[in-house]
């Protein structure tokens, strides 16, 4: 390769060379995108056609469910792609298109998370104030805070990246990830880059700590109802959501800011399926699988059409 070049091609190099394999890539990544596609469309449609699923909780939930949507489907059916015709191609605009799309969705999905965190927080702390202080004027400013926030880091990360030159075009991932790119730069450009995402990683650190915060009020209040099912209903509903949280975060920073030049290549993918593809596939089944009113509203609408 020469020392600068303007590649309008890169190499994708995440996927064996073994054709069985690229098969079961193709079908693992298929039953996992399918079942975020439809679990996050079921919990649109169920608030969108159910008038007693029209509070905060909920609106966030359709926010988080498009972005968890939108956030899979950046880079999961270019992989299937080319696993499916055995090539490992991808052009120099649907890179870009990755990076930007992937940012936008992520950043967005972290701050939804964060808005959610907040929202159980008044619930459950200030119960008498919820109404007032979480009602539908402040549920739009936040949402679309939220993905103002998503788009803006997105320009930023995606305008960081692509001024850089790159001495090569073998990315070693199933995806256009930003750390990976950085590997192939052939300047100090990468410097700037590496400043925008010491900074967001700041930000989503600041918005764990918020959220564990939140939820540490939460859970001490939560100890202090004396009905031992109100416990049980109000645990079983954080809790899972601080899992997701705690890996969606924990996973992205290790996979942004932990160098991975000498780390295996199968490390380095895995990571990249806990931050990218788990937590859309997870939050469904967390908000309408373990919830009383989802499940309810599921049933009314089934029996409704049958």
């Amino acid at each position: 390769m020469p020392n600068q070049t303007t590649e309008t091609l890169f190499l994708l190099l995440g996927f064996s060379d073994i054709r069985e394999l690229q098969i079961l890539h193709f079908m693992v990544f298929l039953l996992t995108y399918l079942a975020t596609i439809m679990g996050n469309l079921l919990i649109i449609i169920l608030v969108a056609v159910s008038r007693q699923l029209h509070t905060p909780m909920y609106f966030f939930l359709v926010n988080l469910s498009i972005a968890d949507i939108g956030n899979i489907s950046v880079n999961i059916p270019k992989a299937m792609s080319n696993s499916l015709m055995n090539t490992r191609l991808i052009s120099y605009p649907e890179c870009v298109s990755q990076v930007f799309f992937l940012m936008f969705f992520a950043v967005t999905d972290l701050f939804l998370l964060t808005v959610m965190a907040y929202d159980r927080y008044v619930a459950v702390c200030s119960p008498l104030r919820y109404e007032m202080v979480v009602n539908m004027g402040a549920c739009i400013q936040m949402a679309a805070s939220a993905w103002a926030s998503g788009l803006f880091c997105a320009i930023l990360h995606t305008g960081g990246t692509f001024s850089m030159t790159f001495c090569s075009n073998a990315i070693n991932q199933f995806f256009c990830e930003i750390p990976q790119l950085l590997r192939l730069s052939c300047n100090d450009r990468y410097m700037a880059e590496l400043g925008v995402i010491v900074f967001i990683a700041c930000v989503a650190f600041g918005c764990f700590v918020f959220i564990i915060y939140s939820y540490v009020q939460i859970f001490s209040n939560v100890l202090r109802i004396p009905s031992v099912q109100g416990r049980k209903k109000a645990l079983s509903t954080c809790l899972p959501h601080l899992i997701v949280v705690s890996l969606f975060i924990c996973t992205g920073t290790l996979a942004y800011l932990c160098p991975t030049r000498n780390a295996p290549k199968d490390l380095v993918m895995l990571i990249a399926v806990l931050y990218s593809m788990l937590p859309p596939m997870m939050n469904p089944m967390i908000y309408s699988m373990r919830n009383q009113e989802i499940r309810s509203a599921l049933f009314k609408l089934l029996k409704s059409r049958l």
